[in-house]
């Protein structure tokens, strides 16, 4: 014995105690076998659901709301002999709904533990309101989130183009909805030329969201290229349609630039994308008819349009040939007719003209044969007004003459050319002159005698 074996055996004992399995096995049951765990209601999302002979096998979870990690899993069972009473009785009641993966549950059941395949929870009751009710209300918040960032019913105010003819058309290749789809539209009556381009994707399960988000990418890539998308899905269980009750898909179907139609499932069918897509038909099938009926109508249209301008456009040829060959018969004399008029009018003017100038010119003769007897009448006047003028100035000019004051027998006594006007002027020994009325005197300045004032 080795010295590991000696203290081993020393701590344990040579013959330790130990359980087999089926021992441990049946102590696990014992202690799970307890009212708390027998016949309790639970709830839990649904996942990795699969049916084998005849019962329904699963993993109910529990999900971190934050993050979206799953906190919890326990294996879930319902054995046959429930399975078909309470998956009929649930698909009753939430219209079609099918136990399927993403549902949340409410179920009854018991923990129970097997030898061989461990812990599982076998389910023997299901309340359908619970689940109708977590998709209502997973749908409303969707809806409300949409509404509150302003983009819930941008895709329904979409305009059409005219005419609409290009489709982007996202569904599963092969699925028979699109083959439906593609035939109603192809073999429509009118013989309207539609161009349908597929975008394929996954329409169930897990990957629906993604998928349809990747195919609308892919679609708007080349946008001008088409005029409207149609999201299209056949029959099949209502379950499949839950991943289409997705924000993500939702926003990015609201906010599509171009007009989306959605014909997911069967009439009953509702999912979010019906509340925000410019049109929501009931199948495939219906979306192509409509799509049809839309291009019917705007042909139709378009013919109406057609007709009016071709009526305008023969209304406005019809008069103008009414004209034209009312122009053509008045030709041949209109250019005769026109000259005899402007004779006439020419002769009229010219007799008006005579008129006006006979009646201006005698007046105007008759005042110019009497313009020169008033000149020569204003012209005496203004002489005879002058020389008495002048007259009177010699007059006055004679009586302020110096000669006039002279001749009166006042003198002017100047010295040295100035004229002497006080005493002070002169000085003995000065020469002055004295002007008379007839001659001038000469003398010298003896003596001055000033008068006293």
């Amino acid at each position: 014995m080795t010295a590991l074996a000696r203290e081993y055996a020393e701590d344990h004992g040579s013959n330790p105690s130990a359980i087999t399995v089926r021992e441990l096995s049946r102590r696990i049951t014992s202690l799970l076998s307890v009212p708390q765990t027998q016949n309790v209601w639970l709830t839990a999302e649904l996942s990795d659901v699969r049916q084998s002979g005849g019962h329904c096998y699963m993993e109910l979870i529990d999900k971190n709301e934050a993050t979206g990690a799953i906190d919890a899993r326990l294996r879930g069972i319902i054995w046959a002999g429930n399975y078909s009473r309470l998956n009929s009785r649930f698909a009753a009641y939430t219209g079609g709904q099918r136990l399927a993966t993403g549902i949340k549950v409410m179920v009854k059941g018991s923990i129970n533990y097997h030898a061989s395949f461990g812990m599982s929870f076998v389910i023997n009751d299901i309340d359908p309101s619970f689940t109708l009710g977590d998709i209502e209300r997973r749908r409303i918040e969707i809806l409300s989130r949409l509404r509150q960032e302003g983009i819930l019913d941008l895709n329904k105010s979409l305009e059409w183009n005219v005419p609409t003819l290009r489709i982007a058309v996202i569904s599963a290749a092969g699925a028979a909805g699109y083959g439906d789809f593609i035939n109603q539209l192809y073999g429509n009556s009118s013989s309207l030329r539609f161009v349908a381009r597929l975008f394929p994707a996954v329409m169930q399960g897990e990957r629906t969201a993604a998928s349809v988000i990747e195919a609308l990418d892919a679609v708007n890539e080349r946008i001008d290229d088409w005029d409207c998308v149609v999201i299209i899905r056949g029959g099949g269980a209502t379950s499949d349609l839950v991943s289409f009750d997705n924000y993500d898909l939702a926003a990015n179907v609201a906010q599509f630039p171009i007009p989306v139609i959605v014909g997911i499932g069967h009439e009953r069918d509702v999912t979010v994308l019906d509340y925000i897509a410019n049109m929501r038909v009931k199948t495939p099938t219906a979306a192509a008819e409509w799509l049809i009926a839309n291009a019917e109508r705007q042909l139709e249209e378009l013919r109406r349009v057609a007709a009016d301008m071709l009526r305008a456009v023969n209304d406005k040829l019809s008069g103008c040939k009414t004209q034209l060959a009312y122009i053509e018969g008045q030709l041949p004399v209109a250019p005769v007719a026109a000259l005899d008029r402007m004779k006439a009018r020419l002769r009229g003017a010219s007799s008006s003209l005579i008129a006006a100038t006979t009646g201006r010119i005698a007046p105007a003769l008759a005042r110019l044969d009497q313009v020169p007897a008033s000149i020569q009448l204003a012209l005496a006047n203004t002489l005879g007004r002058r020389r008495d003028k002048l007259s009177a100035a010699s007059t006055l000019l004679d009586a302020l003459s110096p000669m006039a004051t002279l001749r009166r027998g006042y003198t002017i006594t100047r010295v040295n050319g100035k004229a002497v006007t006080s005493v002070d002027d002169i000085k003995p020994g000065d020469t002055i002159v004295t002007s008379i009325y007839n001659g001038v005197v000469q003398s010298c300045v003896t003596n001055i005698k000033p008068v006293k004032q």
